[in-house]
Parts: C-alpha cells; sequence; structure tokens
C-alpha cells in the first residue's frame, strides 16, 4: 500500500513548542502502525495523523521533550521495541498478564472492549441476548469473528463474516445484518463519519486497558510516562482527543477519565502500588 509505503518513512517529530532546554534533549523514540484509523493513519498531504499521534504531541508536551513516531506494521513494533530501537509504543497495545511478562506497562489512558453498532431507528441491544434471531456481521479473522463464532449458538444469531470493517458497517445499512461487532474506538468513529450508523452496547466484560510499554528494565520512563498520562486526564486533555477523534464524550468511568492508583495496570505484573503525588504543570 503506498500510504504504508510513505508512513514507513516519515517519522513526525512531536512536542518541539516545549521550552528551550528540552529542545536540545534526544527525542523519545516511539512508533505507531498506520493503518489503523482514527488511531494512527497517513494524511494525503503526508504525515501522520490520530488519536495516538495526538497523544503523542502531548506527552511531549508535559515532560518537555520532543517525541519521534515512526510507523511500521504493528507485528513488528514490539520486537523492535524490546531490541532497543524504541522507547515506547504509542500505538495502541493491549495490557495483558502475557505480555505485561515481558514489558512493562502504564496506566490504561483508554479502554478497549467490544461494541455493538446498529442502524440509526433499529431497537438498541439490551444485552447480547437481544441478538437472538438476528443477525451480526464481523470482519474476516478478527477478534469480533472470534467472539461471533464462540458465542453464536450461545445467543441463537446467525453471524455475517465479511472481508473488513466497512463490508460489515455497510451490512447493517443495507438491512442484511441487524448489528455489527467491533472494537469502541473504530464503531464510535464509523458512528461520526455515518449518522445512520450508531454506536450501541457496549459489552463491558470485555474491557482491557490500552497502556503505554516500555522495555521490561525501564521503570523510569514508565513511570514518567505514566505521571504524564494522570496529567493528561487531572486537565482534561484525554477527553478532548477521545471527544475529537471518536465523536462523543467518554463516560465517567472511562479510563480518559479515571487516574488509577500507582504504576502501571493494576493487577498485572510490573504494577507498582506505591502512592504518588501528581506533579503536572
Amino acid at each position: 500500500m503506498l500510504a504504508a509505503r510513505l508512513a514507513a518513512a516519515f517519522t513526525l517529530c512531536l512536542g518541539l513548542a516545549a521550552l528551550a532546554p528540552a529542545q536540545a534533549q534526544t527525542p523519545l523514540r516511539s512508533a505507531v502502525d498506520p493503518n489503523f484509523p482514527p488511531h494512527a493513519s497517513v494524511r494525503l498531504s503526508g504525515g501522520l495523523e490520530g488519536f495516538q499521534i495526538d497523544l503523542a504531541a502531548e506527552i511531549g508536551r508535559v515532560l518537555k521533550r520532543p517525541v519521534s513516531v515512526d510507523s511500521g506494521n504493528f507485528a513488528g513494533l514490539i520486537p523492535a521495541m524490546n531490541a532497543g530501537r524504541y522507547d515506547f509504543l504509542v500505538a495502541p497495545v493491549t495490557a495483558s498478564a502475557e505480555r505485561a511478562e515481558s514489558m512493562l506497562f502504564t496506566e490504561g489512558y483508554l479502554f478497549t472492549a467490544l461494541q455493538f453498532g446498529l442502524r440509526r431507528g433499529s431497537e438498541p441491544l439490551k444485552s447480547a441476548e437481544d441478538l437472538r434471531g438476528k443477525v451480526l456481521a464481523v470482519n474476516k479473522g478478527s477478534n469480533y469473528d472470534g467472539w461471533a463464532q464462540a458465542n453464536a449458538a450461545k445467543y441463537g444469531f446467525t453471524a455475517l463474516v465479511l472481508d473488513n470493517f466497512t463490508d460489515a458497517t455497510m451490512a447493517v445499512m443495507q438491512g442484511r445484518a441487524y448489528a455489527q461487532l467491533g472494537g469502541n474506538t473504530t464503531i464510535k468513529f464509523a458512528a461520526s463519519r455515518n449518522r445512520q450508523f450508531v454506536a450501541d452496547l457496549v459489552l463491558r466484560e470485555t474491557r482491557s486497558h490500552w497502556a503505554i510499554p516500555v522495555a521490561k528494565g525501564n521503570v523510569e520512563l514508565r513511570n514518567q510516562l505514566d505521571a504524564a498520562i494522570e496529567c493528561l486526564k487531572q486537565d482534561g486533555t484525554l477527553v478532548k482527543l477521545s471527544e475529537k477523534w471518536f465523536g462523543e464524550a467518554p463516560a465517567e468511568d472511562d479510563a480518559e477519565r479515571v487516574v488509577f492508583p500507582g504504576y502501571g495496570v493494576p493487577g498485572l505484573p510490573g504494577y507498582d502500588p506505591t502512592p504518588h503525588a501528581m506533579n503536572c504543570r
């Protein structure tokens, strides 16, 4: 893909509006996969845009240090970070117990969860039980496809498996499916682009933290990034970014608003419960 090739050659320096002493510092090196709108994508005019790009810029502002953002295929980003090429990843990474054995995570800045999208005017889903007798559209090979295959018999729906996310959305709009299952941020983004498509029920039991990973031994940087994320929650920046890119304000208990105790994701390996004062300027 031409856009991916253009993005692969592009490095975006962020946080350059910080104070003069910070400009002399070596940039923190980070990376995203540029094929995941609204999180990261290539602008037609060149460069990268998306929630993650703005997040990197805001982290640079808080830390008063430039942040460079490279682009590449997601599958190669974590190995590259662990090999020392990147200081951290601003790409969306789900914090899991397995991953936390080999890297350190900040607290979550977003929750990722499964969410349904419907055609405007359809009866909202109150639970997955309301799918009985209906058709659910999902994109092939995704986590959403996996959930549909695992739960079709339990909830009595038919899974319509399509090639990509956009095709699944169109199936709902054309009446070939009652609902689409996707990630919460991409469902909300689709709804913000199409007024006849609405974001509906979130499967809250599937919520996980999207958090920033650093190499296993880099506790100091993890703690600095964690503190920066807390400041972005405290001053409302993450809420504004969420509204900008996903089209709606996060709920009061969403990760954009909640400052979690300690450093890292509570309950995962590498979490440090030590209390600390917030020092936001």
